[in-house]
């Protein structure tokens, strides 16, 4: 019995140090997994810390007898609540990733990962119940004290062994990461190059391609059957989110419902395309069990590596000019925020909700006559809230006069909706409609969020988009309504 114990303590202690390195050198991986299991954001960080931390403890105190009925009554718990979370998760028909090893071996939590856990939690059990029973048998290290040569000589060898196995597989993670580092610079150093510009390749980065630099154009078949280019999709006068994603990854597969919603109800100002590594068979079946509209095969990962892919699911949002405009967002909270972003997705803290009809506000122009937003029913019209004042209105200033000069014909009417100094306001040149909101009424009814912001109303004088925040999303706004009229 005591050998079996002993053996027993090395494995668990085996496995405790394995997964608690590899959690610790990759701690940002470990951070996602606990957000992806369900941890709070403002927690996730902490546990990604302490729950190696107490791994490697484990492991370190089921070596000597004296402390190994406590370490493994530790991993008894410890294991169990993997057990419990893994478990849940599967019930909800969630596949978060585990990482239980860190980048060394990760996989989506699912019924295997499941049986893996509570097979090592009998272990643990096992070695829990004797040794508080009877006792926790030799101590590993007087074990080894009580070898013979030849005994002790295997001992060395396996343990270098292990060591210097832990070491080859750091090694390669340092190299695939620093791999990475490479082709972000060389990425950035090509962007610089096509635009005639100079880099400081010396400068830390944000993962991905470097924002403002030419995306990479590709060539790439849908699992419909379909080819997609790049200029395709910026051709469609939008901002384009290229989503990386795998038929394997449990947060990815997570993540499918709400790509699907996304692509169906921004449709009108953004395009998601789902990129999907791995066979093309396994996308498609994705494809068609989630009903997503656009998926690219990218079976050899060749548009993964060529935008600097550093895990999935992760995304990056490409500009209508076809340069990056963000770095690459990892994880589901990241994506999503970066989604909100892309099409100035605020209704839910202010803006009124769309199909709601627009309060009729009653103001003036700068003449003194009366006006009242329902004045304006009969064709699409953007409301645009301004200040001279404002420095983010300044930083527009000129783009939308030029729009202005040379607004197409299927464009949005364009009113502004000012507040200050009357002689800054007429200063400013506009040749649309201008209304004076002194008393910031039609601010209040319209719960505008700060200037510039716009709020898109239809014909017949309702809401039709959700309130654009930011010089940004404003302009956005106004160029995707040229070719793509409301209601259509």
């Amino acid at each position: 019995m005591g050998t079996a114990l002993l053996i027993a303590r090395l494995a668990l202690a085996g496995v405790f140090a394995a997964a608690g390195v590899a959690k610790l050198a990759d701690r940002e991986g470990s951070r996602r997994a606990a957000s992806d299991f369900g941890v709070p954001q403002a927690l996730a960080g902490l546990v990604a810390l302490a729950l190696p931390v107490a791994e490697l403890a484990v492991a370190l105190f089921l070596l000597p007898a004296a402390s190994a009925p406590w370490a493994a009554a530790g991993a008894l718990v410890l294991l169990l609540a993997f057990a419990v979370a893994i478990g849940v998760s599967v019930a909800r028909g969630r596949a978060p990733d585990c990482h239980c090893f860190g980048q060394l071996h990760s996989e989506p939590a699912g019924w295997r990962t499941l049986a893996r856990n509570l097979a090592l939690a009998a272990l643990a059990g096992f070695v829990t119940f004797v040794a508080w029973r009877d006792d926790a048998g030799t101590s590993a290290t007087s074990w080894i004290g009580r070898l013979d040569t030849s005994g002790r000589a295997a001992v060395g060898a396996a343990a270098a062994a292990t060591v210097l196995t832990l070491a080859a597989a750091w090694l390669a993670l340092q190299a695939l990461r620093g791999q990475g580092r490479l082709l972000v610079r060389l990425e950035r150093l090509e962007a610089a190059i096509a635009s005639d510009g100079l880099v400081d390749l010396s400068a830390e980065q944000e993962p991905g391609l470097a924002i403002g630099s030419p995306a990479p154009g590709f060539s790439v078949p849908t699992t419909d059957g379909d080819e997609v280019t790049l200029a395709g999709l910026i051709a469609a006068a939008k901002p384009v989110v290229l989503l990386f994603t795998d038929p394997g990854c449990g947060p990815c597969q997570a993540l499918m419902p709400d790509v699907a919603r996304w692509q169906r109800e921004h449709a009108d100002a953004l395009t998601v395309a789902l990129v999907s590594g791995g066979p093309a068979l396994d996308s498609q079946a994705k494809a068609e069990e989630h009903a997503l509209e656009l998926v690219l095969a990218d079976e050899e990962r060749t548009l993964y590596e060529l935008y600097a892919g550093t895990g999935t699911p992760s995304a990056v949002l490409i500009g209508l000019d076809g340069r990056i405009e963000s770095s690459l967002a990892a994880g589901s909270d990241a994506i999503l925020h970066l989604v909100n972003h892309a099409i100035g997705d605020f209704a839910s803290e202010w803006g009124i909700p769309i199909g709601e009809p627009v309060p009729e506000v009653a103001l003036r122009d700068l003449d003194g006559r009366a006006a009242s937003l329902a004045d304006y029913r009969g064709a699409d019209t953007l409301f645009l809230f301004w200040s001279p004042s404002c420095g983010f209105c300044r930083e527009m200033h000129e783009e939308l006069l030029e729009w202005e000069a040379d607004r197409p014909p299927d464009a949005p009417r364009l009113v502004v909706v000012a507040s200050g100094e009357e002689g800054e306001i007429r200063d400013e040149g506009f040749a649309s409609p201008v209304l004076v909101d002194a008393e910031g009424e039609a601010s209040r009814a319209l719960r505008f969020a700060g200037t510039p912001s716009a709020v898109l109303v239809d014909s017949g004088g309702r809401v039709a988009w959700p309130l654009a925040v930011g010089s940004e999303h404003v302009l956005r706004l106004l160029r995707s309504r040229t070719t793509a009229r409301v209601g259509s």
